[in-house]
């Protein structure tokens, strides 16, 4: 079942990361859940009285989810909470290609899907109490130090947009030392963690930030280091992510697979030996 992805296995192994073009068919995988997107935003709009156009999705994603952020930025949350219980999403996140994938880039895994771990992003322009700093994966996951981050557009993601940002071979520093501090703009739970050393250590690696369209897959080692990009252009940067963990993992097994922040978990209690501090 794993066979074919030998020179896929090969690069994510030395670089942390791998760009899987049009692994998922756009019409049949990636449209259902824009228009479960679309349906969404309608309705709310129609709740709160916001006129704008919803016929197509990308009016949906676009200037009809800015509108209703904007009215009221509760509404927007209301929003982002709900696409994530997209039917059409559930079926990727849990689709078999992906224990397939996983398998291809872990040899002799038990591949396991992590619970709370999946959801739908929407990243406004300007909007940064929300983006996601430099960080591993691993702090704010747990599970098994030996995971996969699957991240799969569901909009173009153009320079503008703000492609995800990855640390090209940083998983090889291991587990990073992390301490919180909430930005000045009120950053909580993993959005706070940050990076021991910071500079010092993304100065070690050669940054990419790869252009992607809907279809495409991005899977990204659990401890190499990436951020999310900087909105600068005028709509809403729409993406998927969920995370799958290795069940036969060492770490994995001692954790008890054990989930870290969305389950109200600490990485500083769970990992003491990891946590750092800001001295």
């Amino acid at each position: 079942m794993t066979e074919g992805y030998t020179a896929e296995a090969e690069q994510f192994a030395r670089d942390g990361y791998v760009v899987l073009r049009g692994f998922y068919d756009r019409e049949t995988i990636v449209e259902p859940i824009q228009e479960g997107i679309r349906q969404i935003v309608e309705r709310v709009c129609h709740k709160y009285g916001v006129s704008t156009m919803t016929k197509t999705s990308g009016q949906a994603m676009g200037p009809a989810y800015m509108a209703l952020a904007k009215a009221n930025r509760s509404w927007g949350g209301e929003v982002y909470d709900a696409v994530k219980q997209i039917p059409a999403f559930m079926r990727l996140v849990s689709d078999a290609r992906n224990d397939t994938i996983f398998r291809a880039m872990r040899l002799a895994s038990e591949p396991g899907l992590a619970a709370g771990g999946y959801g739908i992003r929407i990243d406004s322009p300007g909007e940064d109490k929300f983006r996601a700093s430099w960080h591993q994966e691993f702090p704010a996951q747990l599970r098994s130090l030996d995971g996969i981050v699957f991240w799969s557009p569901l909009v173009e993601i153009t320079a503008e947009i703000g492609p995800v940002e990855i640390a090209t071979g940083s998983q090889r520093e291991g587990v990073v030392p992390v301490f919180e501090d909430d930005g000045g703009i009120g950053k909580s739970g993993a959005y706070a963690l940050r990076l021991k050393d910071e500079a010092e250590r993304l100065a070690r690696y050669p940054h990419i930030a790869p252009v992607t369209e809907p279809g495409d897959l991005i899977l990204m080692d659990f401890l190499t280091l990436h951020r999310s990009g900087v909105n600068v252009s005028s709509s809403p940067r729409w993406s998927m992510q969920w995370r799958m963990f290795n069940f036969a993992d060492p770490v994995g097994i001692k954790l008890g697979w054990k989930n870290s922040f969305s389950a109200g978990e600490n990485f500083e209690y769970i990992c003491a030996d990891f946590f750092g501090s800001k001295k």
